[in-house]
C-alpha cells in the first residue's frame, strides 16, 4: 500500500511541479501537520469558487452525474493565520443545477471548528428549507460515496490524530475518534504529502478494523499559486461503488459578499457568484 501510495505521490506533484525536494528539515508535530492538512484542503485563499461534475458508478457499472458549483468564504483568525493552521468559522453554499432533479437545490455550511456546525439543505421541489442534524452528516451527499463531512470537512476536535509513520515524500497519520459512538468508523488513515500538504489518499476503516471506503486524489493543479486538487474519488468497498468529483473553473479570494450565505439565497440563487 505504502509504495503505491508513493508512486501516486511522485506522478501527481511531478506533473504539477510540487515534488518535496531531498533536503533535510526537521519534521513538525503531528498537530501541526494535521492543521496544515486541513487548511490546505479548506481553507486557500480569503474565499473560493469551483464548478463541480460529480460522477456515481454504482456496482453494475451504471452512471448518474451531478453538476453544481460551490462558493466558500473564511472567517479568519490572525493568530493562526502566521502558521497557517486556519482555525477560524466557515461558510460554504453549494448550488446544484443538473441533473433536472437536482436543478437549484442547496446545500448551505456555516462550520464552526471545535463546536457543532449548522448545515442546511433547500429542496425546490417542495420549497422547504431542511436542517441537516448532526447525526446526519455521516450520511450520503446527494446520493454519492461522498458523506456531507467529506464535502464540508471533519472538525480536528473530533479525532486524535498520530504520526504513525513517514518517509521521503508523506506522513501517514492515524485519526481515532473521540467519541467512537458519534461515527461508523473505528479509525481513518490519511497519506500527506510532505511539501504540500495536501491529503493524497485517506482510508476508512470499520468497527471490525477492515477497510471499507478509499478516498484518493487524482488530480493536483497549481492555481494562483495554490496547490489545489482537480480530481478525486470515494469508493465504498462494501456497496462496490464509486464516485469521482472534478473541479473546474477554480479561482480564490473573489470578495465573495457575506449575505449570500442566508436562507434568502437558499430560495432565490446568486446568479452574479454562480456563472
Amino acid at each position: 500500500m505504502k509504495k503505491t501510495v508513493q508512486n501516486r505521490l511522485a506522478s501527481l506533484f511531478l506533473a504539477a511541479g510540487l515534488l518535496a525536494s531531498s533536503v533535510a528539515f526537521s519534521a513538525p508535530s503531528v498537530d501541526e501537520i494535521v492543521n496544515k492538512t486541513n487548511f490546505v484542503a479548506y481553507y486557500q485563499g480569503q474565499d473560493g469558487k469551483a464548478k463541480v461534475k460529480m460522477t456515481i458508478t454504482d456496482e453494475q457499472g451504471r452512471d448518474r452525474t451531478r453538476q453544481f458549483t460551490i462558493l466558500r468564504t473564511d472567517e479568519p483568525q490572525t493568530d493562526s493565520l502566521e502558521n497557517n493552521d486556519y482555525k477560524g468559522d466557515q461558510k460554504m453554499y453549494v448550488y446544484f443545477n443538473r441533473p433536472a432533479d437536482v436543478n437549484k437545490m442547496v446545500f448551505m455550511v456555516w462550520k464552526h471548528p471545535g463546536g457543532s456546525d449548522d448545515r442546511w439543505l433547500y429542496l425546490p421541489a417542495l420549497d422547504l428549507v431542511k436542517r441537516i442534524a448532526a447525526t446526519d452528516k455521516r450520511t450520503s451527499f446527494v446520493g454519492s460515496d461522498f458523506y456531507y463531512e467529506d464535502v464540508s470537512g471533519r472538525n480536528l476536535e473530533d479525532d486524535n490524530h498520530e504520526l504513525v509513520s513517514t518517509d521521503d515524500n508523506y506522513y501517514v497519520i492515524k485519526n481515532t475518534p473521540v467519541n467512537p459512538d458519534s461515527v461508523e468508523f473505528s479509525y481513518y488513515t490519511m497519506y500527506i504529502h510532505k511539501e504540500t500538504f495536501l491529503p493524497i489518499q485517506t482510508e476508512y476503516y470499520d468497527k471490525n478494523g477492515a477497510l471499507y471506503r478509499t478516498n484518493k486524489t487524482l488530480k493536483v493543479d497549481t492555481i494562483e499559486g495554490f496547490p489545489t486538487v482537480t480530481k478525486s474519488s470515494m469508493e465504498n468497498l462494501k456497496t462496490k461503488s464509486k464516485t469521482v468529483m472534478e473541479y473546474s473553473k477554480v479561482s480564490y479570494n473573489l470578495g465573495l459578499p457575506e449575505e449570500i450565505y442566508t436562507e434568502r439565497f437558499l430560495r432565490k440563487a446568486p446568479r452574479k457568484w454562480l456563472r
